[in-house]
């Protein structure tokens, strides 16, 4: 498994890539709804010290819970078409995919 101080950078035809080999945009992409994520569950939290009523509580978590599985999904998305189709290349995609399994069998576990 690598990490991010020795993965190598990729570059690509259409931006700048991380050392992942994501790209910046991508990359933006998801903090940004990460951090809209996250003001929403400070959101919740004032809720509850507000004492406002459980159904109202557990909506919202249900839309966090929401978002995160979209984010997960735009994750997963950029891993598809971005590392594992330069393993193929790389001729690395036994270890990619091992890897992407174990990722996934933690995620839906």
């Amino acid at each position: 498994m690598s990490t991010s101080s020795d993965a190598i950078s990729h570059s690509h035809p259409h931006g700048s890539r991380t050392a992942h080999g994501h790209s910046a945009e991508s990359l933006k992409r998801i903090v940004n709804r990460l951090s809209r994520i996250e003001g929403h569950v400070r959101g919740i939290k004032t809720m509850v010290h507000e004492d406002r009523p459980c159904p109202d509580v557990l909506v919202q978590i249900a839309a966090v819970r929401g978002a995160l599985d979209r984010v997960a999904r735009m994750i997963l998305d950029e891993h598809i078409s971005e590392c594992i189709s330069r393993a193929v290349t790389e001729g690395n995609i036994e270890e990619e995919l091992t890897e992407l399994k174990a990722a996934l069998d933690r995620f839906f576990d």
